[in-house]
């Protein structure tokens, strides 16, 4: 059976969950059904987190075991590239290693976005789904020492997920930089087109491709009707009937264009942002050299 000849490896909140998208619907690319398997983060480990701080479902679409992995490939036929995305392998020390453990010649892509930015989305998103109960940005970030000494979800540390320089270092070193592709999020907000065309050659696929990118995955928000959102979210009896009547593809990105429709991004104070980039300052300046990007814009 088929193991990934690439890999999406993060970050969280930078465009990962488009990518996967995009990608799966190329007909020479084999995307897993699942795709944050998590596999190399947390293989043969028991996961637990505090109750209602992680959905369920997301939980259960873990894959610890090599034999839980491998049947997320059942579906390979003669696809070219052979592929997963979870932004875990970016934040966790132990997945570059396990990576290279088992495939060693795999491609790598990493979608960095500025990690102020990065830390106030994926506070949102936890603020949206009902996971955060620091509904303040500052307190939120004042609990991350304890939620890092109280194990919970990597994805609640806010801060500590933004040091790219340190998370990619560990592949640099494990694999050839050509194996390496390093996108930022503004590529993606301003250049689809040409970030798509450009993976596909990485990955040896007809670059001639073009996905439909209009459904916008995960945006940044609040709910202004949170009765809409739990409608939208949860299963209930409308959305049972819509299934009856309406094709999947069509359902979800109507029910994702109301969701998005629905939200709201306040904003953070100017103080927070300049506390937050002096703490990512040094490691933005040595990330800059590695991925010889110009990310002067992340400090201002």
């Amino acid at each position: 059976m088929a193991l990934p000849n690439f890999l999406i490896i993060g970050a969280a909140k930078a465009g990962t969950t488009s990518l996967y998208d995009w990608l799966n619907q190329h007909p020479q690319i084999y995307m897993t059904p699942i795709k944050e398997t998590n596999f190399f983060a947390f293989e043969g480990e028991k996961i637990s987190y505090p109750k209602g701080s992680i959905s369920e479902g997301y939980l259960d679409g873990f894959k610890t075991s090599f034999e839980s992995y491998m049947e997320q490939f059942q579906g390979v036929t003669n696809e070219i590239a052979i592929g997963e995305a979870s932004p875990s392998y970016l934040y966790h020390a132990k997945a570059a290693a396990r990576i290279k453990y088992y495939c060693p010649d795999v491609k790598l892509i990493a979608i960095l976005r500025d990690p102020v930015e990065r830390a106030y989305s994926q506070f949102l998103h936890h603020a949206r789904e009902g996971f955060e109960n620091c509904l303040d940005f500052s307190a939120a970030l004042r609990e991350e020492d304890n939620r890092i000494l109280n194990k919970w979800w990597w994805g609640y540390f806010y801060v500590d997920g933004g040091f790219y320089y340190t998370q990619l270092q560990r592949y640099f070193e494990k694999f050839d930089s050509s194996k390496i592709k390093v996108y930022l999020y503004e590529d993606l907000r301003s250049n689809r087109y040409d970030l798509i065309k450009d993976i596909f050659q990485f990955l040896e696929v007809d670059d001639n491709f073009i996905p439909d990118t209009s459904t916008k995955y995960n945006v940044t928000g609040i709910p202004k009707n949170k009765f809409l959102h739990e409608l939208l979210s949860k299963q209930n009896f409308l959305k049972t009937s819509v299934k009856a009547i309406m094709p999947q593809g069509l359902r979800r990105k109507l029910a994702m264009n109301l969701k998005n429709a629905n939200l709201v991004k306040p904003e953070f104070s100017l103080e927070i942002r300049k506390q937050l980039i002096e703490i990512y300052r040094e490691d933005i300046l040595k990330l800059q050299n590695l991925i010889q990007r110009d990310i002067s814009s992340w400090l201002q």
